[in-house]
């Protein structure tokens, strides 16, 4: 498998991750949805990342459909969404506000980088959106007791919102604080302290 697309991304981070936890081997192509735009067209007419072709040719494009597929080539109890309700629907709940959150954040940074004043009006909502997101995944995340948010073993869900709250730390730092949100905060630094987070890291650069 090829996996296409910069780990200072979220999305492509949250991949990564997923392959090396499943233990399927990969290749990494670093490349950046801008500056290899004509690299990635050849397997992505969107030319966006993460891209994943598999061994048979097959891309897949979208980062849930990837962890989606990734799960299903592994026994059941290694999967890294639940299986059983309503626990994987809380868990697909969870990663789905990350990566909405994520791509909130990828939108004032635009917003902010191509208008020489960003509209206040919509920062402000961008802004607002990003806390209560925040807020609604510390809500839920002070109600585990597990080290995990849904038991013993790491899931896709942890996963999402540890890489988001990185990038958001990165794009906009000073945007929030992360000590507003405790529980959050201590997800993400545990998370960020495993081996597995620190070999797929990027630090955030910004596109040229």
């Amino acid at each position: 498998m090829i996996l296409i697309g910069q780990y200072d991304s979220p999305f492509v981070r949250r991949v990564g991750i997923a392959l090396a936890l499943h233990g399927i081997a990969f290749e990494h192509h670093p490349w950046s949805a801008f500056g290899d735009a004509d690299k990635i067209r050849r397997y992505n007419p969107l030319t966006r990342v993460p891209t994943l072709v598999l061994d048979n040719g097959e891309v897949l494009i979208e980062s849930h459909m990837i962890l989606d597929y990734l799960d299903s080539l592994v026994p059941v109890e290694k999967r890294m969404f639940p299986v059983a309700e309503p626990d994987r629907r809380a868990a697909l709940k969870i990663a789905a506000m990350a990566m909405v959150l994520g791509e909130k954040i990828v939108s004032l940074f635009y917003e902010k980088r191509l208008q020489e004043e960003a509209l206040e009006l919509w920062a402000e909502r961008c802004r607002r959106q990003i806390e209560s997101a925040l807020a609604m995944l510390e809500a839920d995340r002070v109600t585990r007791i597990t080290i995990y948010w849904f038991g013993d073993r790491i899931g896709h869900a942890d996963v999402a919102v540890a890489v988001v709250l990185r990038f958001l730390g990165e794009v906009h730092p000073g945007l929030v604080s992360l000590a507003d949100f405790p529980a959050l905060h201590a997800h993400a630094a545990r998370m960020e302290a495993l081996p597995v987070f620190r070999a797929i890291s990027q630090p955030f650069t910004a596109p040229g």
